[in-house]
């Protein structure tokens, strides 16, 4: 018989550590959507609204070639889609960036995965799925400043606008989010649910 695993958080002396993320509750059902509390952004107004931000980039940047960044993996359905409404010459890139702890600041801010573009000189758009505090978002912005970028601006799919805690300016803003537990269109909880073709409210009965 297997011996139980050891419980730091148990031993004297040593802090009580925090539940890893599998710990988090997991009530899935036998399909996805059926986990879908309600659509909240079906197809057809997420595909007009990445023609609308497209066209403003498009103008915005004529004669630019903007380095259009996606973060990771949140944004790449929504910069998959996004791009094809752009009309101008381009490259894309792709970053991963995580903070340490809880009580992060932008200074601790991590590249898992960075550009490979040198983005010197270069006019950087960074798309996301949610913006949330924005923490993570000015660091990136300051990095890439460091690094000599000529210009940087902000696209969002989603705008959390209560949650924001940094002073940062987002020029290109999809919709306002919903005070929900959303999922869908690359937005996951544990990973699942990035495929749906639209933006829905989690069941409350999965995540509690």
């Amino acid at each position: 018989q297997r011996s139980a695993p050891l419980c730091l958080s148990a031993v004297p002396g040593l802090p009580r550590a925090e539940p890893p993320a599998w710990a988090m509750p997991l009530n899935f059902g036998p399909t996805l959507e059926g986990d879908v509390e309600r659509v909240l952004l079906g197809k057809d107004e997420l595909q007009r609204k990445c023609e609308e931000l497209g066209a403003a980039i498009s103008k915005d940047y004529a004669g630019k070639d903007p380095l259009i960044v996606g973060v990771l993996s949140g944004a790449a359905v929504f910069m998959a889609d996004l791009v094809r409404c752009i009309d101008i010459q381009c490259e894309l890139d792709f970053i991963a960036v995580s903070s340490y702890g809880k009580s992060a600041v932008s200074g601790d801010l991590q590249f898992k995965k960075d550009v490979s573009a040198d983005v010197r000189g270069r006019h950087v758009i960074v798309v996301e799925d949610i913006v949330d505090t924005g923490k993570s978002l000015k660091a990136v912005g300051e990095a890439f400043a460091e690094r000599g970028a000529a210009s940087f601006a902000l696209c969002t799919l989603l705008d959390k606008k209560a949650r924001r805690t940094a002073d940062i300016e987002i020029k290109y803003i999809g919709f306002d989010c919903p005070d929900e537990f959303v999922i869908g269109y690359g937005i996951d909880y544990a990973e699942r649910y990035r495929n749906l073709p639209y933006v829905a409210a989690l069941k409350r009965s999965v995540y509690e």
